[in-house]
């Protein structure tokens, strides 16, 4: 086969994307792409220059979270009798959205010995000051505030609490921080085997406690603010995405940030804002 042939299928097969490598073939009056080797080479470049494939339909697990009405009836999996249409199934479904706030932690103070001191640094506490404002002027009506048990949460969580009066204070051990999954690409300096291990399973149970999507008894849309760690809200991002936990820690979030999360009652997740601090002065803002 010519070379001019192979390449005019080439860039048959390519469209668009090769238009520029066809172009300068057919400008070539002087034979510089006449070997074989310029000829993989410029193949090799058509191919490169292809997009991605994008994802199908079947990409996405709509029984994610084990809650899927079409498989479940009275709380029990559904079995292939043709129960799709009675009222069990239909009374089973969701029909109100969660939205889920997810705060990390304002700046802390880093040289206490143990949780107990390591408390809200004077710039840590004016950036909690800061949130509970941002989240008080978004004028929604948040149902519970739950937070994670170690200190430097919940004294973010009790500042923004003055902000939200009416809002329920829910502490729980299953939020605080820890090391999710071993992070990809590796890190030299990071945890043990027997870390992510630990950690890695009160934190997939902290996922699948508060990231669902709503009962079918929930009538209202909902807003729940849940202030924890930097680490635990990156992998609660990637999971709740369908998208490789391991990649949690190529993520950065401020301190006293804002990601909201939102799942409707198909399934389906959306990621409104991640670490958002943009209400927050720069002068004001940190990641430690």
């Amino acid at each position: 086969m010519s070379f001019r042939r192979a390449i005019s299928l080439a860039c048959g097969f390519a469209g668009g994307s090769a238009v520029l490598v066809c172009a300068a073939v057919a400008a070539d009056k002087h034979g510089y792409f006449a070997d074989r080797r310029r000829l993989r080479e410029t193949l090799a470049a058509v191919h490169a220059a292809q997009p991605p494939a994008w994802p199908t339909a079947n990409g996405w697990d709509y029984n994610w979270d084990k809650r899927d009405p079409s498989s479940l009836v009275n709380g029990k999996r559904k079995e292939s009798t043709g129960d799709g249409g009675s009222p069990d199934a239909e009374n089973s479904k969701p029909k109100a959205t969660r939205h889920i706030f997810l705060i990390r932690h304002s700046q802390y103070n880093l040289k206490g010995d143990g949780d107990k001191e390591r408390i809200l640094t004077p710039l840590g506490r004016e950036q909690a000051e800061y949130t509970g404002q941002r989240l008080a002027a978004l004028g929604l009506k948040y149902d519970v505030l739950i937070h994670s048990s170690m200190t430097r949460a919940t004294e973010t969580a009790s500042i923004i609490s003055k902000h939200l009066p009416d809002v329920e204070l829910v502490s729980c051990d299953l939020l605080r921080e820890g090391a999710p999954i071993e992070p990809v690409p590796p890190v030299t300096h990071w945890k043990p085997e027997a870390v992510y291990h630990e950690d890695g399973a009160r934190i997939e149970a902290a996922f699948r406690r508060y990231i669902h999507r709503a009962d079918a008894k929930q009538k209202e849309d909902s807003y729940e603010i849940i202030v924890c760690h930097a680490n635990v809200i990156r992998y609660f991002v990637c999971r709740a995405l369908q998208f490789p936990p391991e990649g949690w820690l190529r993520m950065g979030l401020n301190n006293g940030s804002i990601t909201w999360l939102t799942i409707r009652p198909s399934g389906r997740v959306g990621l409104r804002a991640l670490g958002d601090s943009g209400f927050m002065p720069p002068d004001k803002l940190t990641r430690t």
